[in-house]
């Protein structure tokens, strides 16, 4: 990343110093758009993912009437800020636009990885709010899974845990799993844990660092294999070293990335190096059709989110704010139930935008 002005940075310059950087985007046909609108408050084939038996009805936005197109007359304005290209099905304007899409056969199971190697910048926030909002919009066939090798929170985050095992269990028993009699689904189950409402499953990362070790390409690959014969869209909330053996596989699996930041400088200039690494590393394609979440860590608006949204918005396909929900501050288990309104809003329409990433079968 160029540093060159770093040190002629004063306070007050930071939203300068990111104008100065907006050059360094990919390039696009016509202007980079931004929606900038007032602050909220606040398994392989379609059909084999399954919904959980008893399961509360899938909590998703109240749909809502379609836009008034009668001349003289504008449709609502998107409620979430968006910078770069924007979801067809958010030209709808209602609710049933952004479900549709979130329903549609995706063609068979998609792999997204949220990522950025610095830490506290919402990866496992985003990896949990993304399963539940697919998940609830699918009525199931979702799974998160937790592969931070040094102990991951998101298996503590994510819902009831029915027992303890975890990825080292899963890995323990690959060989049995792989070869063995049995309905994948039913096997796989014992060593996931599910959220109350049911909307998806979690595979736990484990308490031990040196299940690293064992995380190997190879294994990797069949771990995701096995899960990718029994749900829709698998949701990895990796680790922090870029360098890592396991973080790299996860990463060229990947159908879509999503770059997890919030309106900090040290976040955002880590999202950018990552994304310059991959870049070199010819994953160019996968940083060109990324999403980008913005998540507000205040209630306050901070003022390099404009910046980052039109930053990101010009190096990813689609960059989107998540509004501050208070009741994420705890950081204690995350309930889609007790997200605000306007929270859960804003996941639908960043879940869109991740969706539409997958693009066409291939």
């Amino acid at each position: 990343m160029d540093q060159s002005g770093a040190g002629a940075y004063r306070s007050g310059d930071s939203g300068s110093r990111w104008r100065n950087l907006l050059g360094r985007g990919r390039p696009r046909d016509g202007e980079i758009g931004v929606d900038a609108v007032p602050e909220q408050s606040g398994r392989g084939q379609a059909g084999v993912g399954r919904a959980r038996v008893g399961a509360a009805p899938p909590l998703v936005p109240r749909p809502s009437p379609a836009p008034d197109t009668r001349a003289g007359r504008r449709a609502a304005p998107v409620p979430v800020q968006v910078g770069g290209h924007r979801p067809e099905a958010y030209a709808t304007g209602s609710v049933d636009g952004l479900l549709t899409a979130l329903r549609r056969n995706f063609g068979r199971s998609r792999v997204v990885a949220f990522v950025n190697p610095k830490g506290g910048v919402h990866k496992t926030t985003a990896t949990v709010l993304t399963a539940a909002t697919l998940g609830s919009a699918r009525n199931g066939g979702v799974l998160a899974w937790d592969d931070n090798e040094l102990r991951g929170t998101l298996g503590l985050r994510a819902g009831t845990a029915r027992h303890a095992r975890t990825i080292r269990h899963l890995v323990d028993d690959l060989d049995r799993i792989e070869t063995g009699p049995g309905i994948l689904a039913e096997v796989l189950d014992d060593y996931l844990r599910h959220t109350k409402d049911g909307s998806f499953d979690v595979l736990a990362g484990d308490e031990d660092p040196r299940i690293a070790r064992r995380l190997d390409p190879a294994t990797v690959r069949r771990v995701l294999t096995l899960l990718a014969g029994t749900h829709d869209v698998i949701c990895v909330d990796t680790g922090n070293n870029v360098e890592s053996p396991n973080w790299q596989t996860v990463l060229r699996a990947a159908d879509q990335l999503v770059v997890t930041t919030v309106p900090r400088e040290d976040a955002a200039f880590t999202a950018d190096w990552m994304l310059d690494l991959l870049e070199e590393q010819g994953m160019g394609e996968l940083v060109a059709q990324a999403t980008t979440v913005i998540s507000c860590p205040t209630p306050n608006p901070l003022p390099l989110t404009a910046d980052l949204l039109k930053h990101f918005g010009s190096r990813t396909r689609t960059s989107i704010v998540v509004p501050y929900d208070v009741s994420l501050e705890p950081g204690s288990t995350i309930e889609y139930s007790k997200l605000a309104p306007a929270t859960r809003m804003a996941w639908l329409y960043a879940g869109v935008a991740i969706s539409e990433g997958f693009g066409p079968d291939r």
